[in-house]
């Protein structure tokens, strides 16, 4: 029920309301699903995809100036930074510096950074 009332987004979206935007880093890491974490009857969106560790799943993560949490998105584990990011990049609040590291490399991905300027 909490998940499909979106509970924990709506909390999660609240606590991190209050950023300090000077600085935002943005970074991806990958989490190991449990075997038995896909399939069954449960929905086909859940974010586990297929990679070299098996069935993974990647958090991309944005951060303040503090390196507290402003959003994140979930992605399968096989999904490039730089394919999740523009979407990712666009619910970001304005802010100042964007620090990423060299999976969101990418001259659109910079484009896109400084227009939302």
């Amino acid at each position: 029920d909490w998940a499909r009332k979106k509970k924990l987004i709506r909390i999660f979206k609240f606590l991190s309301r209050d950023t300090d935007l000077e600085w935002e880093f943005v970074d991806g890491s990958i989490v190991k699903a449990h075997q038995h974490g896909s399939g069954g009857g449960e929905p086909k969106n859940q974010a586990i995809g297929k990679s070299k560790g098996g069935n993974t799943t990647k958090i991309h993560m944005c951060a303040d100036a503090f390196g507290l949490p402003i959003d994140f998105e979930l992605t399968g584990g096989e999904v490039h930074d730089v394919k999740a990011a523009p979407e990712f990049i666009d619910r970001l609040p304005t802010g100042g510096y964007v620090i990423a590291d060299k999976g969101y490399d990418s001259e659109e991905l910079r484009q896109r950074i400084i227009e939302k300027k």
